[in-house]
């Protein structure tokens, strides 16, 4: 494997979305042609090891899976990427030695890590993608990126592989993009969040999706990461959060209070201008502000630690509420947790689904509970899909829940079948 002083190459800072090919990895697809591999590996909760057991620690055990990803692929022509915890490695050779590289990255991951007098069992996703006639390195790397999300967000299989690469390159899809807003082509669904306690649904995450006039429904993934090609970023943020609120006055009298949580990306963060927009867009929209929930993931705020929190200070003294995404995922620390004035911290995913079946998730599923009542923050479990995991986190205090069990994103119609459904029979359908 192409390593510089014994580890993988260290990827700059990207935006969400980018996938940008080392040089290393660029020299290895001109000699290999056609016969690539893309394998994208990422540990699983990674953000509560660095709570668990420190920074430091987190650290070493990047580190660690470092070293032991390149001692597990020395065999195979590879060259490898390193951004924060996530590792992107591209391998020459025809199907049957890509599955091979798979299956030595799955068995590299699956041993525990012994990190000074700490014995970690880590969990992992894994993206795989297979280069497809003259598709560029890029979009193969972001179609490993997608195979690794939909890993991270469905239960079951860790290994999630690509589809073909013959479908739209990102690059046409950014040229779509252009007039895929005028066109009314984006849309947003919203997926209920419902008290762990009563059963009630009391909010709703606004999610995008794109309505392409050939290829159908394209997911948030996808739509962000043509955004981002197409320098869209900021006009695809502030059309959606418009749409959202504005669809939410809509609602009938039994939706009126319902909370509706808008995601709020790194550039609207970044923009000096971005606290008095966003008001003036909750004003516009007619809804009340303590309606509204600005839903920022870690990657957000990591650039500008105190002028995010300054920005979010603002918006919940003009009373709206703040929510940490993902947390779980990202590499950041636990600081940001002590430092931004928040409301929700959301529990992502991997920690909910994994502590149903392992203890000691269990045991740090309740200490980021803990330490979110210490804060006096709510707690959004995401991606509950089972009676077990929902009965696991009421009886450990969790307050909010999202996910399959009640029901994926839904349009208005959806939305406002569902609550009525549970008003009239006076209680949640999930009861």
């Amino acid at each position: 494997m192409e390593r510089q002083t014994r580890s993988m190459q260290r990827a700059a800072g990207r935006r969400r979305g980018e996938r940008t090919a080392s040089d290393e990895q660029l020299d290895l697809a001109a000699v290999a042609g056609r016969n690539l591999t893309a394998i994208t590996a990422a540990p699983t909760s990674f953000e509560i090891v660095n709570a668990a057991y420190g920074r430091q620690t987190g650290d070493q055990l990047v580190d660690a899976i470092d070293d032991r990803l390149s001692g597990a692929l020395i065999e195979f022509r590879s060259a490898a990427v390193r951004s924060g915890a996530t590792f992107t490695i591209v391998v020459a050779g025809d199907a049957q030695v890509g599955d091979a590289a798979v299956d030595a990255v799955e068995r590299a991951l699956e041993h525990p890590f012994a990190i000074g007098n700490e014995t970690i069992l880590l969990g992992a996703r894994i993206g795989v993608a297979r280069m497809s006639g003259d598709e560029p390195l890029e979009h193969l790397l972001r179609r490993a990126a997608e195979a690794l999300a939909h890993a991270r967000s469905s239960e079951g299989a860790t290994t999630r592989i690509a589809a073909d690469g013959t479908g739209v390159p990102l690059a046409a899809l950014a040229a779509d993009l252009h007039r895929a807003i005028e066109r009314h082509e984006i849309d947003v669904r919203f997926q209920p969040q419902v008290n762990l306690i009563d059963g009630r649904i009391v909010g709703v995450e606004a999610l995008a999706r794109w309505h392409h006039p050939r290829l159908g429904e394209v997911g948030a993934e996808t739509l962000l990461a043509a955004a981002d090609r197409a320098g869209l970023g900021v006009a695809l943020s502030d059309h959606v959060q418009a749409l959202a609120l504005r669809r939410a006055v809509e609602w009938p009298d039994a939706l009126s209070r319902m909370r509706v949580a808008v995601n709020v990306t790194a550039t609207d963060l970044s923009r000096t201008p971005f606290v008095s927009r966003f008001l003036a867009r909750v004003h516009e929209a007619g809804i009340a502000p303590g309606r509204v929930t600005a839903e920022v993931t870690e990657g957000a705020m990591i650039d500008n630690l105190h002028a995010a929190g300054t920005a979010l200070a603002a918006l919940r003294a003009a009373g709206c509420r703040v929510a940490l995404d993902d947390f779980g995922t990202g590499y950041s620390s636990l600081s940001y947790v002590a430092t931004l004035p928040l409301d929700y911290l959301k529990i992502d995913r991997s920690l909910t689904q994994a502590a149903v079946g392992d203890a000691r998730n269990r045991v740090v599923l309740q200490g980021v509970l803990g330490i979110a009542e210490g804060l006096g923050l709510e707690t959004v479990a995401e991606g509950v899909e089972t009676d077990a995991q929902r009965l696991m986190l009421a009886a450990r205090g969790c307050t909010l829940y999202q996910g399959f069990l009640c029901a994926g994103p839904l349009d208005d119609a959806g939305l406002i079948e569902l609550v009525r459904a549970a008003d009239a029979k006076g209680e949640q359908a999930w009861r």
